[in-house]
C-alpha cells in the first residue's frame, strides 16, 4: 500500500513552541495513545517528527547552542561618538574626564534611520545594452504594487535615491508617481554587480569583477548604511530602490553577517526590504523581501 493516505501535516502551537503533527488515516499505519493527559501525549506505528515534547530533553545534557565567537562591533559604522572625538581632537591638547562626557553626550545620535530597500521589477532580459533592459508590462504592475505599498505605509519619506541603470530609474519613477512630494536622487554607485566572491562559490565571475564591483558597493554602503547624524533629531525615512545583489550585500554588511553568504538569500521583484539603525547603532531588519501586498500570479524574481 502506498503512502499516499498520509493526507495531513498539521503545524501547531503548544506552550509558545511549535509541533508538527503527522496525520494519516490508521488502517495499515496504526497509531497507539498512552494513557496520559494530553501535554505527554505519545505516539507510535510511523517515524512522526516529534517537536518541543518532554520526552525529548535530557536535563543531564548541555542543550546550550555555541555562540560563533564574533561579537557585535558597535562602531561598525566609525560613527561612535567616543570614536569620532577621539579622532577630532588633538595629539597636544589635553581633555578632562568631564570634558569629554559632554563631548559624547553632544555627539550621539538621537534618530532613527529607517531605510527601505527596493528591488527593481521585472525588466527585459532579452536587452543588449543597458537602456533596452526596460521594464516589462508585468515590471510596471509590479512597480505599481510597491508603490501602492509604500504609499499605504503612511510614512513621511524624507528622499528617494535610485541607481542609475534603466530598470530602477524606471521602477523608481512609477513608485514616485504615489509619492509625489518626494525627491528622486540617482547614484552610480547603486548600480547592479558582484559584491563579493560568494560561498560556496559558483563558477559566475572572474576575481576582477569582484575586485571592481565590490568596493563600489561597499562605498555605496558606506554611503548610505550608518547611523543619523548627531544633528538629526527626527527619524528619518529613505528609500533606496536598486538591485538584488546590492540589497543582499547590504543587509549581510549591516547585520554584521558573512558578506560572502549574501547569494543564500533571495528577493522577489519589486520586494521590500526595511532595515532601522537606532542612535546606538544597533540594527534591525524589520522585513526582508516583503512582496506579500501582491497577487501570487504577479510575483518573478528575474
Amino acid at each position: 500500500m502506498s503512502f499516499r493516505r498520509l493526507t495531513k501535516l498539521v503545524c501547531g502551537l503548544a506552550g509558545g513552541t511549535a509541533v508538527l503533527v503527522a496525520m494519516a488515516e490508521p488502517k495499515g499505519y496504526p497509531f497507539e495513545k498512552t494513557k496520559h493527559n494530553e501535554s505527554s501525549r505519545k505516539w507510535t506505528g510511523l517515524g512522526v517528527l516529534q517537536a518541543a515534547v518532554p520526552q525529548t530533553w535530557s536535563p543531564g545534557h548541555d542543550h546550550t547552542v555555541t555562540a560563533s565567537g564574533n561579537g557585535w562591533d558597535s562602531n561598525w559604522d566609525k560613527r561612535d561618538p567616543l570614536a569620532l572625538i577621539n579622532g577630532k581632537k588633538k595629539k597636544d591638547k589635553e581633555i578632562t574626564s568631564e570634558e569629554l562626557n559632554t563631548e559624547v553626550e553632544n555627539n550621539k545620535p538621537k534618530a532613527t534611520r529607517h531605510i527601505f530597500l527596493i528591488r527593481h521589477s521585472q525588466y527585459n532580459l532579452n536587452g543588449s545594452v543597458d537602456k533596452e533592459r526596460v521594464l516589462t508590462p508585468l515590471g510596471r504592475e509590479q512597480a505599481e504594487y510597491t508603490g501602492q505599498r509604500l504609499a499605504a505605509l503612511g510614512l513621511k519619506y524624507d528622499v528617494m535615491v535610485h541607481s542609475t541603470m534603466t530598470r530602477a530609474t524606471e521602477t523608481a519613477s512609477i513608485i514616485s508617481k504615489h509619492l509625489p512630494e518626494v525627491d528622486k536622487v540617482s547614484c552610480d554607485l547603486l548600480r547592479e554587480g558582484a559584491p563579493i566572491e560568494p560561498v560556496p562559490p559558483i563558477s559566475w565571475k572572474p576575481d576582477c569583477v569582484y575586485h571592481e564591483d565590490g568596493a563600489r558597493i561597499e562605498a555605496a554602503f558606506r554611503r548610505y548604511i550608518h547611523r543619523a547624524d548627531s544633528k538629526q533629531t527626527e527619524d528619518s525615512y529613505e528609500i533606496i530602490v536598486c538591485h538584488a545583489n546590492v540589497i543582499r550585500y547590504f543587509v549581510c554588511r549591516a547585520l554584521q553577517f558573512p558578506p560572502e553568504g549574501w547569494l543564500r538569500l533571495g528577493l522577489n521583484n519589486g520586494s521590500i526590504t526595511w532595515i532601522t539603525i537606532r542612535p546606538s547603532g544597533r540594527v534591525g531588519l524589520r522585513m526582508m523581501g516583503d512582496s506579500g501586498f501582491m497577487p501570487p500570479e504577479k510575483l518573478t524574481r528575474t
